[in-house]
């Protein structure tokens, strides 16, 4: 039997993940009963034995003290970054706690290639396999006709949030760059997001959603002339998968690799990171043209995420 950390359930990130895998899953298994949030660093603690030595999955980033076998997964290493707030915690508990469970069972589960590789180089570890489960995509992201905002102006569409990382800034300033256009942001902060478009001058062109269905953010998707992606760094970068198979490109900063293996030569490449300059003239090369993504390359599917999780549980 499997037990599996259902408290990572949601609508965003890991959360999306695991609401979408854990149902699939092909294999028996029953809710691992234990309180708190899986993203507490003492969370580790609060499983020390299991009844019957039965297998622990978590389809996030935690574990714990017990000696029973163990499946996490880390989607990406930005916990390590250093744009993030409380590094130093995270530092600690990645070294002292998560790389010794991953080692002490020779496996971990992730998203992307790119975070295969990071994950490789930071647990040094040659017996530790670690597989990439890939991710999904909804069905209610397809080429299509969109009716979500009004046609009076074209816009960019960014879904995300304002941590360091996502380096949100640089587009909010290119924005001013290009007054032909407005940005939708899709983020459950509202207020931050005003509150940061407000203070960089943009704020009359710009437009916060939130609380949005899938159908509903493809629609935004389908009608954007394109999703901007500025993040530094990513394990895995869903908006831009859902993007492109929308028939709708990206822009992103050229040095994040998992948004340009995403990508696939289908989005625009910015050289540098932090110049809301080349952001500028990135945005209005498709402003002018309105060219058209395909479908991505790489076979998205939850289903095939789930029984790659699944297959990998038998094992256990």
């Amino acid at each position: 039997m499997i037990l599996a950390d259902t408290r990572w359930s949601g609508v965003h990130g890991i959360g999306r993940y695991a609401s979408e895998v854990l149902p699939r899953l092909s294999v028996d298994w029953s809710p691992l009963e234990v309180g708190g949030k899986p993203s507490d660093p003492q969370d580790f603690l609060r499983v020390r034995r299991t009844p019957g030595g039965e297998t622990i999955y978590s389809p996030g980033y935690n574990g714990f003290l017990a000696r029973s076998p163990q499946v996490v997964t880390v989607h990406d290493l930005i916990h390590l970054h250093p744009t993030t707030n409380r590094r130093a915690v995270y530092l600690a508990h990645y070294s002292a706690v998560l790389r010794p469970i991953v080692r002490r069972n020779r496996l971990v589960l992730t998203v992307s290639e790119t975070s295969k590789r990071a994950i490789e180089e930071w647990v040094d570890d040659d017996r530790v396999r670690v597989v990439n489960a890939g991710n999904g995509l909804s069905e209610a992201f397809h080429p299509g006709d969109s009716s979500a905002v009004d046609g009076s102006a074209p816009y960019f569409l960014y879904v995300g949030n304002l941590r360091a990382h996502k380096n949100v800034d640089v587009v909010f300033r290119a924005l001013a760059r290009v007054p032909e256009a407005k940005l939708v942001v899709v983020m459950n902060d509202r207020e931050g997001a005003r509150r940061r478009a407000t203070e960089l001058g943009v704020a009359d062109r710009v437009e916060v959603r939130a609380g949005l269905t899938d159908p509903e953010l493809a629609d935004l998707y389908r009608g954007a002339v394109a999703t901007v992606f500025p993040s530094l760094v990513e394990g895995f970068g869903l908006p831009a998968v859902e993007s492109i198979a929308c028939g709708t490109p990206v822009i992103f900063w050229e040095g994040c690799e998992s948004i340009a293996e995403i990508s696939s030569g289908q989005g625009f490449p910015v050289g540098d990171a932090h110049d809301d300059l080349a952001w500028a003239e990135a945005m209005l090369t498709p402003l002018a043209d309105r060219p058209h993504a395909t479908a991505p390359a790489a076979t998205y599917s939850w289903d095939r995420t789930a029984e790659i999780v699944s297959n990998v549980l038998r094992e256990r």
